[in-house]
């Protein structure tokens, strides 16, 4: 997994697995709940995305999936988003890499 930045929704959105699947979203949204407490204040699963809105240090976040795009973060207000709700969703977006990264360090033999 390699984390990669984009500025195209008018925010910075953190790919977090660009050929992810749904395994992979849940198993980032657990990740989220459970080390970081984040409860999910608004869920939205349709066909070929899901977006879940949670707030991590006041900021209102999205964790994104999409079948075409994989798995992201950004924040909720995309072109409205403050510098400050960009810098969180780097710094989420690194820590949950880092937790994959090493989650798949352990589980090989």
């Amino acid at each position: 997994m390699s984390l990669t930045l984009r500025t195209t929704l008018g925010c910075t959105e953190a790919i977090i697995a660009d050929d992810g699947g749904l395994k992979e979203f849940y198993r980032i949204a657990n990740i989220l709940s459970q080390d970081f407490n984040v409860d999910y204040s608004h869920k939205e699963d349709d066909f070929d995305t899901i977006d879940w809105e949670f707030r991590y240090k006041g900021h209102n976040i999205t964790l994104h999936y999409s079948i075409y795009n994989g798995i992201s973060i950004f924040p909720t207000k995309t072109r409205d988003a403050l510098v400050k709700d960009n810098k969180a969703v780097v710094e989420l977006a690194g820590i949950i890499d880092s937790k994959l990264f090493n989650g798949d360090q352990r589980n090989i033999a």
